[in-house]
This record gives C-alpha cells, sequence and structure tokens, in this order.
C-alpha cells in the first residue's frame, strides 16, 4: 500500500535514489562489489566523493575560497565542534536562539567558551523569527539556525552584518538558493534533503577557517577534515554515495532555484488548507513560516486524536508533531512529491467533511 510520509527526519528520498542505492549495495558500478565492502581509497570512491563535492559547488554555487567536507555523525556534533575550533579563551560568540536546536547549539558553546545570546524567541515559545536585534561587531562569530524543525520557524533574511556567520542548515540546505558569500561556515546533517543520517556537510571559507582559535585533538579539527580531503578516517562510504545520488537527482529537476519554486508552491498549498480550516490552524507567524516542516495544531484534542486515527487509517506517516510542541507537523522536504501534499490537503477536507 501506498505510503505518504512525512516525517521529519531521515527524511524522505526521491524514489529513483533508493532504487540506486539498492544496486549499489548488491553491485557497485558493476566492479562485482558492494558500495558496503569497497575500499574507501579505491578509485571507485574517490570519484563518489568527488563527484559529491563538484555536485555542492554547482548547486549552490560555492565560491572558489571555500572547503567542501563530509565529515562523520551528525550536525548536533557541531555545536561542540565550532566553538571548539574558533572560539578562543577571551573571544565571546553570538547565538540567535530560535528553537531546540538553536538552543542546543548555545548549551555546547556555553561549556566551552563565552557566548551571548544576540535574540530569542523562547519567549513565546519559539513560534517567530526575531528581527531588529543588534549583533555586536567584537564577537568571534553569529551562530543561527535556518529553518527549525521542531516549531516550524524559517530565516527568509540572512542577517547583514560583518562579524561572521555560522549557520546550521540541516532542515534547508539545498531547498532554496542562497548566498554563500555571506557565510563563514554552513553545515548540515545528511538526513533531510541530501541522503540518510551519518555525514554531515561542512561548507567552510578559507579565512574563517585560518581564524581557527584553538587546536582540538585531530577528528575534532576542521583544518584536518579540509587537509586530508574528508578522508583523515574512513568516511561514512555509504551516506556520501546516497548524497552524491540525491544531488545528482536534484540537478535533473532542475537545481536548487526550480525545486525552490516547487517547496514553494508545496508549502503554499498546505497553509492555504489550513487557514481554510474550521478545525486546524497554523502555529507560528505567518511572516516565519518554515517551507519545510509545517507545524498546525487541532481546535481540541477531540479533533486531533481522530485524525491522527484518519491518517492511520489513509496511509499518512510521520505526521505527528514533535513531544515538545505536540499537535502535527508535515514535513515536505525537496524529495516529497507535490502529489503527496495534495494528498494531505485532499485528506484533510475530507476530514473535516466527515464531521461536519
Amino acid at each position: 500500500m501506498q505510503q505518504y510520509n512525512f516525517g521529519s527526519g531521515p527524511g524522505i528520498l526521491p524514489t529513483t535514489v533508493l532504487e540506486q542505492a539498492a544496486q549499489g549495495i548488491l553491485n557497485f558500478e558493476n566492479s562485482g562489489l558492494s558500495i558496503l565492502e569497497i575500499s574507501h581509497r579505491s578509485a571507485l570512491f574517490e570519484n563518489v566523493l568527488q563527484n559529491s563535492v563538484q555536485l555542492v559547488k554547482s548547486l549552490l554555487n560555492v565560491p572558489d575560497d571555500y572547503h567542501i567536507v563530509f565529515i562523520p555523525g551528525g550536525a548536533s556534533a557541531h555545536f561542540a565542534l565550532v566553538p571548539l575550533n574558533f572560539l578562543g579563551e577571551n573571544e565571546i560568540a553570538g547565538y540567535l536562539e530560535t528553537g531546540v536546536w538553536a538552543s542546543k547549539a548555545l548549551q555546547e558553546a556555553k561549556r566551552i567558551g563565552n557566548t551571548s545570546i544576540v535574540a530569542s524567541s523562547a519567549d513565546k515559545n519559539f513560534t517567530y523569527i526575531p528581527k531588529n536585534y543588534l549583533i555586536q561587531e567584537s564577537l568571534k562569530y553569529i551562530h543561527i539556525t535556518t529553518n527549525n524543525t521542531i516549531y516550524g520557524t524559517q530565516l527568509k533574511t540572512i542577517p547583514n552584518t560583518t562579524v561572521p556567520i555560522v549557520a546550521d542548515m540541516s532542515s534547508d540546505i539545498f531547498s532554496k538558493p542562497i548566498d554563500i558569500s555571506k557565510f563563514a561556515m554552513i553545515y548540515a546533517g545528511a538526513q533531510k534533503n541530501m541522503g540518510p543520517a551519518g555525514t554531515t556537510l561542512c561548507i567552510i571559507k578559507d579565512s574563517f577557517l585560518n581564524s581557527q582559535s584553538r587546536t582540538p585533538n585531530a577528528m575534532h579539527d576542521y583544518k584536518i577534515h579540509v587537509a586530508n580531503g574528508s578522508m583523515y578516517n574512513t568516511p561514512p562510504v555509504y551516506a556520501i554515495y546516497v548524497c552524491m545520488l540525491t544531488l545528482q537527482w536534484l540537478t535533473t529537476q532542475g537545481g536548487v532555484a526550480k525545486i525552490h519554486e516547487i517547496n514553494k508552491a508545496k508549502a503554499n498549498q498546505l497553509y492555504n488548507t489550513i487557514d481554510d480550516s474550521k478545525f486546524f490552524e497554523g502555529t507560528v507567524a505567518k511572516e516565519d513560516r518554515s517551507m519545510m516542516n509545517i507545524c498546525f495544531n487541532a481546535i481540541n484534542s477531540e479533533i486531533e486524536n481522530k485524525f491522527l486515527e484518519w491518517c492511520k487509517d489513509h496511509a499518512i506517516v510521520g505526521i505527528k508533531g514533535h513531544r515538545l510542541s505536540g499537535g502535527f507537523r508535515a514535513s515536505i522536504y525537496n524529495a516529497c512529491p507535490a502529489s503527496h501534499v495534495h494528498y494531505l490537503c485532499e485528506s484533510i477536507i475530507q476530514f473535516e467533511n466527515s464531521l461536519i
């Protein structure tokens, strides 16, 4: 039976990518070997890694003075790795606190050095993005989270500042065009718009890399990962391979600009359906709504429980909201087909009609 997956992560992958990835497990590039067992030092994997880096560079128009590396593990590790590399003893890092992951990044940095909360939306349970805040030019860097998966908010503009910007883009990387030159560093876990869990993409400006204030141990040192071209230790071969396949798929769809138009249309359709509803309502400020994670509530617990049952009976999975926010959350990452969003919208309308 067809399943309509709106889970927040690991997110949905294109069907063609899953088919290619499955074949790669059995016989990678007609080598007679599985992608799971080839040497990471072989020419076969070197091609995968080089292609992956080139696809990132092409899709995001990455300037030549940036390094692109894949580092093992998830994005949460970089909550600590960023200050371990760049926050010196007498320096202060600024943090824009817009959700749970932004808060966790802040807490990790506090364990390592001096921090300052530039602005926060915690006062309204992270249902909006702070605006008109001041950024002290003396900060070593400012950390932002561009999309907040749990509460469904997204930064529509990047702060205009001379302070180096470090961005966690785990849940909206490759979903819309971005000006890489505005950032000193971007990191993004793969499992939303790029591939399976297991690797994190890092894009680091050379001048920022050279501003390293600490020398952490080798596995935590960005300079070492850059110098070794993502190969300091055995990389997550399969995760990077699936990232390559997903980025190839994105290229065939017309690239980031085209997928952005598709993403806007999907999000608008779902938000319009929610706004027109008598039984559901959005949870965040309209101007800050995420294109990736659409959060909404039922008007009461009875309707919520009935709709959860409706979804279960109609093959809609991953729709339940995070335990911290409750309600519902539909994650519609790049690979989520427009037809799935249309099905969810029709399901909401049909459910409402069943109650009238």
